[in-house]
């Protein structure tokens, strides 16, 4: 039933793979589509601090996989494990609210028992996180069923998984044993992060330290309970009586001890390499992606591949995901101390393109978002693919993740009804400042055969341009138009830089257009020259390209007072013929 065509793209080639597994362990129940059972993915997200652009590939490695299995039919469980109640393992940097020093008194206590920053809206420090993240996967269009650990683990859900891995500990203890002496998990083996961003992202991957429990007089435990005094899991387990199922534990950091009936506690966890693997058994996990950090040998990706048959469950297909780096990271004023979220690029990008960058890339490739000057040719990029699949001509692989990027199997994701060039976009944004009136006449103008009615038929593109010159430009690069000529610099003129004046400004009015503008200023150089303002590269001899340089950096100083600016067809529109006029010397 699943497809196998040398062309399909990775996403379809582990939809096949995922398809057969989830019919492997069904044998002899699966007579058609109708029949298979319902296909389980999953990713796990640690909300211990904001949820970055890194950890969006665990997510949208399966959403990928899943969506394609929607579409062929089938019926798919997304499930995103919040692992709110992880440990509190240190303070982010960078985060509003919250006061490094009084935050860290509550470092091992579970993230849902963690106040919230400061005027927060949410009740805890996981689900300020969690909400952030949320918000985000709506608006790209990712379904999925979330779970919360707290939830699973205080209401005794896992109360018979937790008991069994007591009862077969020396089992879970021979098969860690194996790698205790082995170099640590994410260090030797691990890619070398390639810049400050993929660093933070490493260190934040995953769902919790690779905690494998602890080995004492008594014995080794694979559970850990949390404090009963001060909350925190910075405890021992002393004593452990499988028939009665009495355990008792020390607290180290505040000295409380007491003995619990396991059978009937719920304030505790399975460690992580552990729990992971219980998980996969309980939830019927087919595919979970895991990041180069749990993928070494060692770690809890491989470990659990082990353990997992103690809990009578299989190891799902599961692709090492490279890391995301981020490109402009330095001039970003909203995550200090930190990386980019979701929330964050979706400020500056549609929800299209970020899927595309996730969908175009296997999971072992590497990529880097763009929050600098690289965002408008990424845009550049998307909308020549737009093109090339309209008319036909484009690569099977790209259709494919282009599809995969402006929808999913229940639809396609809202769309700008004009999606208008995003670096002429920025370029207007930047000139007008903010005044929609003035951003709605220089568009209209690009197209004056096809005018924009309102500023509504450009957003969201518009709005994300904005949103990016606003937060990502830094202010010695915006656009300031001048207010009164450069009267020195146009006295000085020799009569071959007066005639290309001259030549622009006679051209104004019939060029009124971006095309049109974008024909004049680069012909001026031509018909000074001696050629047809027509004539192409290949025609024109080397110098006319300097020529046009030297006229270009005459424009932009009369202009913006600056050698360099937005694109200048641009520009002339966003200043207006009166004020060109007037600033030329016309």
């Amino acid at each position: 039933m699943a497809q196998s065509t040398e062309t399909t793209d990775w996403v379809s080639r582990f939809a096949d793979e995922v398809i057969e597994e989830s019919e492997r362990r069904a044998p002899g129940t699966v007579t058609s589509v109708a029949t298979a059972p319902v296909v389980v993915v999953a990713s796990g997200l640690s909300p211990s601090g904001p949820i970055h652009l890194g950890n969006l590939r665990e997510v949208m490695t399966p959403h990928l996989v899943a969506d394609e299995i929607r579409r062929r039919g089938y019926q798919v469980r997304h499930l995103i494990s919040w692992d709110d109640y992880d440990r509190y393992r240190k303070v982010p940097k960078g985060i509003a609210g919250v006061d490094e020093e009084a935050w860290a008194e509550h470092i091992g206590k579970p993230l849902t028992s963690v106040p919230a920053p400061k005027g927060s809206a949410y009740p805890n420090w996981a689900e300020h996180f969690k909400a952030a993240m949320i918000a985000a996967l709506t608006e790209l269009g990712v379904e999925f069923d979330g779970i919360s650990q707290t939830e699973q683990y205080n209401s005794g859900v896992y109360r018979d998984q937790i008991l069994h891995a007591m009862k077969h500990r020396n089992e879970i203890d021979a098969i860690l044993a194996q790698y205790r002496t082995k170099p640590k998990a994410g260090k030797k083996q691990q890619q070398k992060p390639v810049d400050e961003a993929e660093l933070e992202a490493e260190e934040g991957s995953g769902a919790a330290a690779e905690d494998d429990g602890s080995s004492g007089a008594s014995g080794y435990f694979p559970y850990k309970p949390y404090c009963g005094n001060c909350e925190k899991d910075l405890t021992t387990v002393t004593a452990y009586d499988d028939d009665t199922t009495e355990l008792t534990y020390a607290c180290t950091a505040c000295g409380f001890s007491e003995t619990v009936r396991l059978s009937e506690f719920n304030r505790g966890k399975l460690v992580w390499k552990v729990d992971w693997p219980m998980r996969w058994a309980y939830e019927g996990v087919i595919f979970e992606p895991s990041g180069v950090d749990h993928s070494s040998p060692g770690s809890s990706f491989q470990v659990g591949g082990q353990i997992v048959g103690i809990f009578g469950g299989k190891q799902p297909i599961g692709p090492m995901y490279a890391f995301v780096g981020i490109s402009g990271m330095a001039k970003m004023s909203s995550s200090k101390g930190g990386v980019p979220t979701p929330g964050d690029a979706l400020q500056i990008m549609e929800p299209q393109l970020l899927r595309w960058l996730y969908a175009r890339r296997r999971p072992n490739q590497s990529f880097k978002i763009a929050f600098d000057q690289e965002i408008q040719r990424l845009y550049d990029e998307w909308d020549k693919l737009a093109g090339k699949v309209a008319d036909g001509s484009a690569l099977p692989a790209d259709v494919a993740a282009y599809t995969r990027a402006v929808g999913t199997a229940a639809g396609e994701l809202p769309r700008t009804p004009r999606p208008l060039p995003y670096r002429t976009l920025a370029s207007v944004a930047d000139i007008t400042a903010g005044h929609q009136d003035q951003a709605l006449r220089i568009l209209s103008d690009l197209d004056p055969a096809n005018p924009l009615a309102s500023l509504a038929e450009a957003r969201p593109r518009y709005d994300k341009a904005e949103a990016w010159i606003n937060t990502h430009v830094p202010a010695d690069q915006r656009t300031i138009v001048r207010d009164e000529p450069d009267a020195e610099l146009l006295k000085s003129l020799d009569e071959q830089a007066q005639q290309s004046l001259r030549l622009l400004l006679d051209g104004l009015e019939e060029h009124w257009s971006l095309d049109g503008l974008t024909h004049l200023v680069y012909g001026v150089p031509k018909v000074q020259a001696g050629f047809s303002a027509d004539a192409t590269p290949k025609e024109l001899p080397p110098e006319i390209k300097t020529a046009q340089r030297s006229f270009f950096a005459l424009l932009y100083h009369l202009l913006v007072g600056r050698d360099t600016g937005p694109r200048l067809p641009t520009l002339l529109l966003a200043v207006g013929q009166d004020r060109v006029r007037a600033l030329l010397g016309g």
